[in-house]
């Protein structure tokens, strides 16, 4: 009751304040009936508090995301269902859910009298032009009277979580450098196809069938052999970002960086339904794998998440790259190099990976003036003669680039390789 009180509205205050008044000219004057309207004014406020009180403490609250993983720039509906438990009907009811600001301004919502359990539900929607996770709520809520004489708040403790993942682009089907890089039985079997098939047998093992039982290799081993079932060729890659904030220019939506995040999200969901058992690593210290049925939602996940890191460096990523390299298809998304960084970059050209960089010239993200712009050319240029002379296959990105464009250079063959011999006559036309 003195929470109630406490939220009496300033016509509620008025109202106690023209019955003070109204008793005092009632004593002085000896008017009985201007006393009884002091009363009339008092009971009013008082009533009031109590009908707000009683309903306050019976209401449940729930909401939904429909759906809680969205793509930048779509939209997410979010539903709330409110239900009266108690026995006696609400006043009308003022919804605000709280929003962080990049979802936008806080909805309100006027929902009106609720009768005794009775539920309703109202329904509105978010968008986010920036990746990330926010969270939705609590919902508070504006309790009054009839009269507007009482208003109380109260705010539900649950909260919901709307994730905003990086936009993924559709890529054209191609044929990728490195695409047989695995592991698996298939290779071994077909290259034992013209000779010995003990390349494909194994020790027996409790349940299997002895029609598979391979009695050449069991008498000269002396043990119970049997053919090994084939196992398909897994293709493997890795999906490299850079998230050093010196090699990123730009702020908000249309940073490099967000270029790249987005870039890494689409090879990622594209080589994963091609079949590739997928990591992808970042300078910041993630490193995921793909291997479940929910993989695609994690790596996005993990991508909604990911930011600058203030002190990255290109040695402290190959090292967290190498540490679980089993070879396959590395493709990095890259920021601005110098000469030293590409070269350190040469380290992850062991166990026979291919290596594949989509390098970004963030400078191309700023206005610079002529020299600049040429020293800034020159800069990105040598970086990128130096990765191919580790042996990366390089495709250059500048502000305005389409990733589908881009993407049929990562092809094998002759197309993979024009951007290559491209740079080589630029740097071969400058030595001269």
């Amino acid at each position: 009751m003195r929470e109630a009180l406490r939220g009496l509205t300033t016509r509620g205050r008025s109202f106690l304040a023209a019955a003070v008044a109204a008793a005092i000219s009632a004593a002085i004057l000896g008017e009985r009936d201007l006393l009884r309207v002091a009363v009339l004014l008092a009971v009013l406020p008082l009533l009031a508090a109590a009908y707000v009180g009683r309903s306050r403490y019976k209401l449940a609250c729930s909401r939904s995301l429909e759906p809680q993983r969205v793509p930048i720039g779509a939209s997410s509906r979010v539903v709330l269902r409110l239900q009266n438990m108690s026995r006696l009907p609400t006043g009308t009811l003022l919804l605000e859910d709280r929003l962080p600001y990049a979802l936008g301004s806080r909805p309100r919502v006027v929902l009106e009298r609720l009768g005794a359990h009775q539920a309703s539900s109202v329904a509105y929607t978010v968008r986010a032009d920036v990746r990330g996770r926010y969270e939705v709520g609590p919902l508070v809520v504006r309790l009054t009277d009839p009269f507007g004489l009482c208003e109380l708040t109260r705010a539900f403790p649950s909260v919901d979580r709307l994730t905003v993942i990086p936009q993924v682009t559709a890529l054209p089907t191609v044929r990728l450098a490195g695409e047989y890089a695995g592991s698996g039985d298939s290779r071994a079997r077909s290259v034992a196809v013209h000779g010995e098939d003990d390349a494909a047998t194994r020790e027996y093992r409790r349940g299997d069938d002895l029609r598979r039982v391979h009695w050449k290799s069991t008498a000269r081993t002396g043990e119970l052999m049997v053919r090994r079932e084939e196992q398909p060729w897994e293709s493997r890659a890795t999906v490299v970002l850079d998230t050093r904030a010196v090699a990123h220019r730009g702020e908000g939506p249309t940073a490099s960086f967000e270029w790249a995040v987005s870039a890494v999200a689409s090879v990622a969901v594209h080589l994963r339904q091609s079949g590739y058992k997928l990591r992808l690593v970042s300078g910041s210290g993630m490193d995921a794998d793909a291997t479940e049925g929910g993989g695609e939602g994690l790596l996005l996940d993990h991508l909604a998440d990911v930011r600058l890191s203030q002190r990255g460096d290109v040695a402290t990523l190959v090292e967290q790259v190498r540490q679980r390299s089993d070879g396959g298809l590395v493709i990095a998304v890259l920021g601005t190099l110098s000469t030293a960084e590409a070269e350190v970059l040469a380290g992850l050209r062991g166990n026979g990976a291919t290596c594949l960089a989509f390098l970004v010239d963030s400078t191309t993200w700023l206005t610079l003036p002529a020299p600049a712009r040429a020293e800034a050319d020159h800069a990105h240029g040598a970086a990128v003669l130096a990765l191919m002379q580790s042996g990366w296959r390089v495709i250059g990105v500048e502000h305005g680039s389409r990733l589908p464009a881009l993407w049929p250079q990562a092809a094998r063959g002759s197309q993979g390789f024009a951007w290559r011999a491209a740079m080589a006559e630029t740097v071969a036309g400058g030595m001269r």
